[in-house]
């Protein structure tokens, strides 16, 4: 859209939210800038006419809830107005968790293609009057530009529904093999991420862990090359490929402390009098992974088992400890 175009529709919506009465189109035509002035032509007439069509179509196309009507019966014509009542979005809230989970995403979407629309969903949280601190959200940061080279193009080639081209390694193959996949969706699952697709040479879906693609993948072919089947659950797909044995872990967390591990864990019992937390029981199939989860949560959480867990928690915490000791 042109940025006169743009503009004049920005005007024309300031101008029909001012007003609760019905503003005629020669009203609209004389206040909003960049209408055809009235000369006294038909040219001018004519071309003022298609103009307000056009933009009447946009916003309504847009949801804008442009109403047509008459303000009393004295009227010899119909005008416009927006309700604004209709158009204004209601109060936004936020709790706990969903504000420590905006902010855990404000920090995940710092990956260079997701930057601009995590910067846009930040304003308009803060124009809604909601306070969200991404460095306070939650103890832990997806590590993606360093850890995940490919995340970044599957994520685009999913989002656009784009094919993808890459080589993959296998623990049980020597070289790796080539996939063209149509991408469905990228999840994080137990400290991992997956790419979940239908693989087009073995003809079925498939899951592949994005640490085992080799080299930079590829995105070919047309957007919108392929729709997703319906009722997707990406999380499904990758726990029934996860060939890990599961493990149940118990920790104990402070009160109140901990948001992000408590979504994910079933409380066992709360803190008493003489506790110092409330017993919680998670399941993994990667301890080293979770220990790393652990250790950023530091003195709010105590592993109570298993002892394998405890102890990878301590040796993080010690080695952190003395890296920030002086010299």
């Amino acid at each position: 859209m042109a940025a006169k175009r743009a503009e004049r529709l920005v005007n024309l919506v300031i101008a029909l939210l001012g007003t609760r009465q019905y503003v005629s189109a020669a009203r609209i035509r004389a206040t909003v800038p960049g209408y055809e002035a009235d000369d006294g032509t038909e040219r001018a007439d004519e071309a003022f006419k298609r103009m307000f069509e056009r933009d009447k179509a946009d916003l309504r196309e847009m949801g804008v809830p442009l109403e047509t009507g008459r303000t009393s019966a004295f009227d010899t014509e119909d005008g416009y107005r927006i309700a604004r009542a209709d158009y204004e979005l209601p109060e936004l809230t936020l709790d706990g968790e969903e504000a420590a989970a905006v902010g855990l995403a404000l920090r995940l979407w710092e990956s260079a293609q997701m930057a601009g629309a995590a910067q846009s969903a930040l304003v308009k949280l803060k124009a809604a009057g909601v306070d969200v601190d991404p460095a306070r959200a939650l103890p832990l940061r997806p590590r993606l530009d360093s850890d995940e080279p490919a995340f970044e193009p599957c994520y685009t080639a999913a989002r656009d529904r784009r094919l993808v081209e890459f080589d993959y390694r296998r623990p049980d193959e020597g070289a790796p093999a080539h996939r063209r996949v149509q991408p469905w969706g990228v999840v994080a699952w137990h400290g991992r991420w997956y790419l979940v697709g239908h693989d087009l040479d073995r003809r079925a879906p498939r899951v592949f862990r994005l640490s085992r693609v080799a080299g930079a993948p590829r995105v070919t072919g047309p957007e919108g090359a392929f729709e997703p089947p319906p009722d997707l659950d990406l999380a499904a797909l990758v726990a029934g490929q996860d060939g890990g044995q599961e493990q149940l872990v118990v920790v104990r967390a402070r009160p109140g402390a901990a948001v992000g591990l408590r979504r994910t864990a079933v409380p066992l019992e709360p803190a008493d009098d003489d506790e110092d937390g409330d017993l919680l029981q998670l399941r993994t199939t990667d301890l080293s992974r979770l220990a790393d989860q652990l250790a950023a949560y530091g003195a709010d959480v105590l592993v109570e088992s298993p002892q394998e867990l405890r102890d990878a928690v301590v040796e993080r915490l010690t080695r952190l400890a003395a890296m920030g000791a002086p010299a």
